[in-house]
């Protein structure tokens, strides 16, 4: 057996004063620094990343977002907004791989994501006998969920760690939770307590 960590979508555009920000972004980006330095404390035998990475995602840039499936434009390939934070910036020697998802689509799921030689998430980890995954990042609610089920269908076992995890809201945060217990993904900490 062999766990890895998933780091999602830490970027510029999902913290404080990006186009969209989730409060607590930059605070988390911290926290899973830290996490990453500590590694070995975790029997994580790889980290690896996913970056929103649009190019022409279509109907998922919109002018009147619903912020479901239709955001304002960001993590545009090549831009600022789709780096990543700067308090990530300790981590990134030790990140392992970088998957890149929603070139053109919107694409939730690190699982729909590829590396730069267009190795997928699920192949890559299976191919260095990775079977358990912890899942952090932006948002709980969004890209983390799916993920970690994507994880679960994939066939890893999945983890959801809630203290290096960041919502959009709480209600929706919550039922993020309800679905990880549903699909057999494990949940670790707890959700923030709202302000």
């Amino acid at each position: 057996m062999s766990r890895g960590l998933i780091v999602v979508d830490v970027q510029n555009d999902f913290c404080e004063g990006g186009s969209v920000p989730v409060s607590g972004g930059a605070r988390i980006a911290t926290a899973i620094a830290g996490l990453v330095d500590r590694r070995a404390d975790h029997d994580y035998a790889y980290v690896v990343a996913t970056r929103d990475h649009h190019i022409d995602p279509g109907g998922h840039f919109s002018e009147h977002p619903d912020f479901q499936e239709s955001f304002p434009v960001h993590c545009v390939a090549g831009q600022a907004g789709g780096e990543f934070h700067p308090n990530l910036a300790p981590a990134l020697p030790k990140i392992d791989a970088v998957f890149f998802k929603g070139a053109h689509s919107a694409s939730k799921s690190g699982f729909e994501g590829a590396d730069d030689r267009g190795t997928s998430l699920a192949e890559w980890l299976r191919a260095r006998g990775v079977d358990e995954v912890d899942v952090v990042g932006i948002a709980t609610d969004h890209c983390v969920r799916a993920t970690a089920l994507d994880a679960v269908a994939a066939g890893f076992g999945a983890r959801v760690l809630l203290d290096y995890a960041v919502g959009v809201a709480a209600h929706t945060s919550a039922a993020a939770v309800d679905d990880f217990h549903q699909a057999g993904v494990t949940v670790t900490g707890a959700l923030p307590v709202p302000e």
